[in-house]
């Protein structure tokens, strides 16, 4: 009986520069979907890749000094080198330079241009270099690019244009049809209400601003656009051919069973690729799902701020498996994560070294202790034991249940359940008394057997998410069942066979300010590289505020704002916020009360020199009277900065 096929993709990784443990999270979850498919029986086929053309990888290369090609070659290299490290099991890993690839590009640019769904015209609108968008003035967010944030430029140039107008109605149709196409549910209404339904622009395909892409054969002044050549990896990857030639697994695998791709083009995904294919009359893929960021604390990882985390760091303080758990457990299915060194630690010690780790060591070490290694099967039961064995038999089913619904963290959070209640079956049962009895041997050999077939099933429903360690401890039971659909019999664990004599420790306790030392090397290491490396391309961040009335110079002129240096301060009592100051301006002393307490420490206020608003009006604050005013700046997440000179100026000096 032949398996079914199974087809999934990753988004392909821009090859601008290396990926951060944000951009690894995909290609981790989607190879922890294509694992647990296969030892579900099907026949998976992973391909994940590189989108290697654009005006931006133009840029870095004459910067940096090469061509484009050396450019991506290189950074391509690392992203496939990360990818690897992660254990991310790929069947094909593919790059938009593929000479392949770009044929098909040509020729499925020719086709749509031959049968009218492409046409050639003028773009002028407001252009993001970094995300190689046009966009109308409607569509700017506070007059900056809509996807990132960033300022545009007004920008005219001859173009191609696809004609997605044309298809709308029928994708509206399709998608109502196949509730299930877009995942999640919020990403489906969006699309729906945002784009497809208050009516589509056709599609910028082709430039003539950079010449880093791939040649439009029949106007080779063109290069084919982003969308067009990055979109149809998914099927050239297959081997795809036009001309009707395509490989057989373009036959077996498409349409694609799943693209996982991020939250932030699920656009792309669900409206331009689906109408190219409808223009190219391919079938559509069964699901896309956007899948939610992984940030660093409440924000997104940039260079600027200097909060990025790479795979390869992570991996050095804590290894593969631990990482591949942390990304895969922390992530919700529909909202946003979040990544930390110090929760890393947390979860290390707590979830891999205590609840799992822990179990295994001591189990086996138990059988050790008490019976050489040898596995026995008394039978000698008790009420106790139904509980585990029911909880380990229905534990694949609930894990399988979560992943048909792509709720990773839900199946990995469905193990650690079953992991949990071995570890109360110890407490239970409590082996080290068992065994002081001679008469109750044969009960404490059933009480261990039943922790170790009921690890083997956590082991074996691990091997998808922890690769390596399931492998590990079904190494360490000696075990050859290993077979995810044979988890339906309590009692596979080959009696008469001996488990390792030593074992092996599988995730070691760290100590949170060992690793913290290690962190600050590292993040040392980050900044000197980009205090040599080329200007970050990232903006700093700016925040619009909604507009006060104008007041005019005389309203100005009735705040009087002076220096002030703080030369007490002291916690409120009884307040969270608030901290009061006595301020020395000029030869007074004022009293100012500050809601700054989550902000600045009251021994750190002492010496600063600060801006004041002195003749505002005293008021009771808590209680105390606050005699004027400490000036602050706010950014978008609510964390403050008092507003200070920056060089020395005496305490009174005025400010105008």
């Amino acid at each position: 009986m032949s398996k079914k096929p199974y087809y999934i993709t990753t988004a392909i990784a821009y090859t601008s520069g290396k990926p951060h443990i944000g951009n690894t999270y995909e290609a981790v979850l989607a190879d922890s979907i294509a694992r647990f498919k296969r030892i579900q029986g099907y026949d998976v086929r992973f391909q994940t890749g590189t989108d290697e053309h654009g005006q931006k990888i133009e840029i870095k290369a004459n910067e940096a000094g090469v061509t484009p090609k050396q450019f991506v070659d290189g950074v391509a290299g690392e992203i496939k080198n990360i990818w690897d490290l992660m254990n991310t099991s790929y069947d094909k890993f593919i790059r938009t330079t593929d000479e392949d690839h770009e044929k098909q590009v040509q020729k499925i640019f020719k086709k749509l241009y031959d049968q009218g769904d492409i046409y050639k015209g003028y773009y002028e609108g407001k252009y993001c270099t970094p995300c190689e968008s046009f966009f109308t003035e409607s569509q700017l967010v506070d007059g900056k690019c809509p996807d990132c944030g960033r300022e545009v430029i007004n920008a005219k140039e001859e173009a191609y244009f696809f004609k997605l107008s044309k298809y709308s109605d029928r994708l509206i149709q399709y998608i109502n049809e196949h509730p299930e196409f877009i995942q999640p549910e919020s990403r489906k209404n969006e699309m729906m209400n945002n784009f497809l339904l208050p009516g589509l622009q056709d599609l910028c395909v082709s430039r003539t601003s950079f010449s880093w892409g791939v040649p439009v054969d029949f106007d080779p002044k063109h290069v084919v656009y982003v969308w067009i050549d990055a979109l149809s990896n998914y099927i050239t990857g297959l081997g795809y051919d036009l001309d009707g030639n395509s490989d057989e697994m373009f036959e077996k695998y498409w349409p694609a069973d799943l693209h996982l791709i991020g939250k932030d083009i699920i656009r792309f995904h669900t409206i331009y690729w689906p109408i190219m294919l409808m223009a190219l009359d391919l079938p559509l893929p069964k699901q896309v799902f956007g899948h939610p960021w992984l940030l660093v604390g409440e924000g997104k990882m940039s260079k600027s701020k200097g909060n990025v985390i790479y795979a390869d760091d992570l991996v050095r303080l804590f290894g593969v498996d631990a990482v591949r758990y942390f990304v895969l457990h922390e992530m919700p299915f529909d909202n946003d994560g979040s990544i930390t060194w110090e929760l890393m630690v947390e979860r290390m010690n707590s979830d891999l070294a205590n609840i799992l780790g822990n179990l295994v060591n001591r189990t086996i070490s138990m059988n050790n202790k008490y019976f050489g290694g040898a596995i026995s099967n008394p039978g000698v039961s008790e009420p106790v034991d139904e509980e585990l064995k029911t909880l380990a038999l229905t534990t694949p089913g609930r894990v399988a249940a979560k992943m048909d619904k792509l709720r990773v963290a839900d199946a990995i959070s469905e193990i650690f359940t079953l992991l949990r209640r071995c570890n109360k079956y110890i407490d239970e049962t409590e082996p080290w008394k068992l065994a002081k009895d001679e008469s109750k041997k044969d009960r404490l050999a059933t009480v261990l057997y039943n922790l170790m077939e009921s690890i083997r099933f956590a082991a074996i429903c691990l091997e998808a998410f922890l690769p390596d360690t399931a492998k590990k401890i079904l190494d360490q039971l000696n075990t050859n069942e290993r077979d995810f659909e044979k988890l339906d019999t309590f009692g596979r664990l080959e009696v008469g066979g001996k488990v390792v004599e030593k074992t092996e420790i599988l995730f070691a306790r760290l100590d949170m300010k060992e690793v913290m030392d290690e962190v600050e090397k590292i993040q040392a290491a980050q900044a000197a590289a980009n205090s040599t490396a080329q200007p970050v391309e990232e903006e700093e961040p700016v925040i619009d505020i909604e507009a006060k009335p104008e007041i005019t110079y005389d309203d100005f002129a009735k705040l009087q704002f002076q220096v002030g240096e703080i030369i007490a301060c002291e916690a409120v009592k009884k307040s969270k916020k608030l901290l009061c100051s006595q301020v020395k301006i000029g030869s007074q002393v004022k009293q100012i009360v500050s809601g700054i307490k989550a902000h600045y420490k009251p021994e750190d206020m002492v010496g600063k020199k600060v801006m004041v608003v002195v003749n505002l009006k005293p008021a009771k604050l808590a209680g105390i009277l606050s005699e004027g005013m400490l000036l602050c700046a706010e950014d978008a997440d609510g964390n403050l900065a008092l507003m200070t000179p920056d060089k020395d100026m005496p305490a009174g000096a005025q400010i105008c």
